[in-house]
């Protein structure tokens, strides 16, 4: 489906995209080729394919909780640039 150089800049205009007149010719060239294959893919029967959310099986993997000693609250303010007491201290962004 041949797509128009004035039709991409009518595109871009709406989407208030700035680009320059010689761009127009490439994009074109590219959007039309993106459509032709939109069409071959609408012509594939994917009728016994069931709707999936991910190409790849995905599965959730869990570890399993343990109870482990935490950090001491000294040993943890240490790298912090600044604390006030066994907090760390950052600047104030909400007024």
């Amino acid at each position: 489906m041949p797509i128009s150089k004035e039709q991409v800049k009518y595109t871009t205009d709406l989407a208030r995209i700035a680009i320059k007149e010689e761009e127009l010719e490439t994009l074109s060239k590219q959007l039309e080729k993106i459509v032709d294959f939109i069409d071959k893919l609408k012509t594939l029967d994917i009728s016994q394919v069931e709707p999936t959310s991910h190409v790849l099986p995905i599965e959730n993997v869990f570890r399993e909780d343990k109870l482990a000693a935490s950090l001491k609250i000294e040993d943890t303010l240490k790298s912090a640039p600044s604390k006030e007491g066994n907090f760390f201290k950052v600047p104030k962004i909400i007024e």
